[in-house]
């Protein structure tokens, strides 16, 4: 039996190997420049890269990549081998402190925004110092930031990491206020839960639109779905409980803290959950595991969708992002405490929350925001579109209790004193969950509901970071001001929950209540990507943004190119994709079924014992529909043609929308009720029951 204690972290150039293989001082120097963002010293980066070369060559490795997360939502790699050549037909094994701390990939052939142009084609790869270096399929990767030449991000790490910084200036100024002269730092911590589906590698190889788009263009629904339940939290398969150690094993070697794993409640899904850890460091795992999810998934005959809705009908993929602030002293700034100063400051920090929520909830909408996403928000326990909290009745009370000036009595909870520094000690988890709701308070941190399960979780906490940041900062500004400490305080906890409390909500959000009531409070309701992207390039966002150095205003706009591109491209790739299916194999099935239809019919009437029967019915139903086909064919084909005419990408991302997605539709109806009569010999494509119940 493997030692899991050994295996963990055992291919990440981690502390404790950085500690053993590296002289004292540089050991030292290095820890300066991670916690405090100090210059990397040119000798100091020589010796580490040195060190970490020949740890790598002993675990096998021969040769190196910047590691790096550009604006495809996936990650990128250049190889490049330790060798170096010495004469005589011999090599040596090298690896510079240059070479360590940067690459240089081509900057123009991925997404920009208009930040780069082929002409100016030159990018940097830039070493994140605070994420540690790993090996993965004998490659050392070292992970990065990627920049271009005058200094634009054109990734996802660098804006979160300005972010991360963002809110720990602004928290350590609220803290200071506390009295934690000994805090140096705060960092956002996550721990992201990712649903994915498994299917047989050889029906996935059938169905085009899966290999092209990520999910089912057409289907019908399976005479058996998730109906009865049985598959949630259901004894695992073999092959997929096989997938799982080999998926786990992995991830440990890695340094990801893979704990939780289940069957999710649709047949075929499953979901892993990772234990929290900063911000930045699980951008990268989550990453990693869902590269590792893909290619594993390959060696036991599977494949692996991350799409959010590959099968219509049934639950899609979301990843729930569990966002907190901790301090580098190890106090959550989101668990209540047990005194009455920790409840106090505990409560600044929640309706800091609360605000930025209510303030920014465009954005945080935006952050989820994607072609595939907006099929599955909104039903099959997905939230809605409509940003709110779930606070809890409990915590809500007490909120209530601070604004009304009354008193809030509970029977395992003293009588809550008006007066914040009076406050009792608030348990965790005194409520129910919510399963509906958006962003929902689970104790000691939010869950972020609304995540699709392919998006890199690097947007929505870039956006979370950045807007309580802002919160923070206005706060700090009053509380530095006021002679009287306390009593600021606690009214501004106060003024703060009576602004904004339009934002929680603690009911069913599905309720076609809900949306009526969240129209009344005044809460936007962004029912598509198209309708949520706008807002990124507001004059209020370019503020926040601009404020808070983490994006410039070109950088911004890139990004609202970037998403919008993609929307377009995404719908027109998945209606292309539709056309050559129709095509290929939608149409030359109909065609042979008809065919042979027509030839029984045939034999029936040479032998003299003809009457109608159910072949007449089901060639004339196909025959129908047949037609209904082409026309509905015909229709996308012309609005596909009508979108080139369409030269700006708002425009485009509307017309794909309303034109396009609705022919895609329509289209999909007709294929979906000739799957149902077409006999299974001639219909080309496995069937959602196939794919759902083929994997034992």
């Amino acid at each position: 039996m493997k030692d899991i204690t050994k295996l963990f972290g055992s291919m990440v150039f981690n502390d404790s190997v950085m500690r053993a293989r590296l002289p004292k001082e540089i050991y030292k120097a290095l820890k300066k420049t991670i916690s405090q963002g100090t210059h990397l010293e040119p000798d100091v980066a020589n010796v580490v890269a040195n060190a970490m070369k020949d740890w790598a060559v002993e675990k096998g490795a021969t040769h190196f990549t910047h590691w790096f997360q550009p604006m495809t939502g996936a990650t990128a790699e250049k190889h490049d081998s330790f060798i170096s050549p010495v004469g005589d037909g011999k090599i040596i094994m090298e690896f510079s402190g240059k070479e360590l701390v940067r690459g240089e990939p081509d900057a123009s052939s991925f997404p920009n925004g208009g930040l780069r142009a082929t002409f100016e084609a030159r990018g940097y790869t830039v070493w994140d110092i605070t994420s540690y270096a790993f090996i993965k399929d004998k490659t050392l990767c070292i992970p990065t930031a990627f920049c271009s030449y005058a200094g634009e991000a054109l990734d996802k790490k660098t804006p979160l990491l300005r972010s991360m910084e963002a809110i720990n200036k602004q928290a350590l100024r609220i803290l200071k206020l506390f009295g934690h002269s000994d805090v140096q730092r705060v960092i956002t911590t996550v721990g992201p839960e990712q649903e994915y589906f498994l299917i047989d590698k050889e029906m996935f190889l059938k169905r085009t639109d899966l290999v092209y788009t990520g999910r089912t263009l057409f289907g019908a629904r399976s005479p058996k779905g998730q109906e009865l339940d049985d598959h949630y939290f259901g004894s695992i398969k073999p092959r997929v409980a096989a997938f799982m150690r080999e998926l786990e094993e992995e991830l440990w070697k890695l340094g990801v803290y893979a704990k939780t794993k289940h069957n999710e409640v649709a047949p075929a899904q499953h979901e892993l959950a990772t234990i929290y850890t900063t911000t930045n460091i699980a951008a990268d795992h989550n990453q990693l595991t869902m590269e590792l999810m893909k290619s594993i998934a390959g060696k036991h005959g599977l494949a692996c969708l991350l799409h959010e809705k590959p099968f219509a009908g049934v639950n899609g993929s979301g990843k729930h992002n569990n966002w907190s602030i901790a301090t580098d002293t190890g106090v959550n700034l989101l668990a209540p405490g047990e005194t009455p100063c920790e409840n106090a400051q505990f409560l600044l920090f929640l309706v800091a929350v609360i605000k930025a929520v209510d303030d920014y909830q465009d954005l945080l909408r935006i952050s989820a925001a994607s072609a595939g996403n907006d099929h599955r928000l909104g039903a099959h326990e997905a939230p809605p579109a409509i940003v709110s909290i779930f606070l809890g009745d409990e915590l809500t009370a007490i909120l209530e209790s601070l604004e009304n000036g009354t008193a809030y009595r509970n029977k395992e909870i003293p009588q809550l004193e008006i007066g914040v520094t009076a406050l009792p000690h608030i348990p965790k988890d005194t409520t129910d969950r919510n399963r509906t709701s958006p962003f929902a308070f689970t104790g000691d941190k939010f869950e972020f509901r609304m995540l699709g399960s392919a998006v890199s979780i690097s947007g929505p906490n870039i956006v979370l970071n950045t807007v309580v940041a802002e919160v923070l900062r206005q706060f700090a500004d009053q509380l530095e001001q006021a002679d009287d400490f306390s009593k600021a305080l606690a009214g501004l906890i106060k003024k703060t929950y009576h602004e904004h409390k339009r934002i929680i909500f603690n009911g069913n959000n599905y309720a076609e209540e809900w949306v009526a009531e969240a129209k009344r409070r005044g809460l936007s309701n962004l029912k598509t990507t198209v309708d949520a992207l706008p807002e990124l390039v507001s004059p209020k966002s370019k503020e926040l943004f601009t404020r808070h150095q983490v994006f410039s205003e070109a950088e911004l706009k890139s990004r609202y190119e970037i998403l919008l591109e993609g929307y377009c491209k995404t719908l027109q790739i998945e209606a292309l994709t539709m056309v050559d299916m129709v095509k290929k194999e939608i149409i030359p099935a109909c065609i042979a079924y008809q065919n042979e239809l027509a030839e029984l019919l045939g034999r029936k009437k040479a032998c003299g014992s003809y009457d109608f029967s159910l072949e007449d019915y089901l060639l004339e139903h196909i025959s129908k529909l047949s037609t209904c086909l082409l026309k509905k064919l015909t229709v996308l084909e012309h609005e596909l043609l009508e979108s080139k005419e369409k030269q700006e990408l708002l425009s485009l991302a509307v017309f794909y929308r309303n034109r396009v997605f609705a022919a895609m539709l329509e289209l999909r109806q007709i294929v979906d009720e000739l799957e149902i009569i077409v006999s299974k010999k001639h219909w080309p494509l496995p069937t959602y029951a196939d794919m759902f119940f083929s994997v034992l």
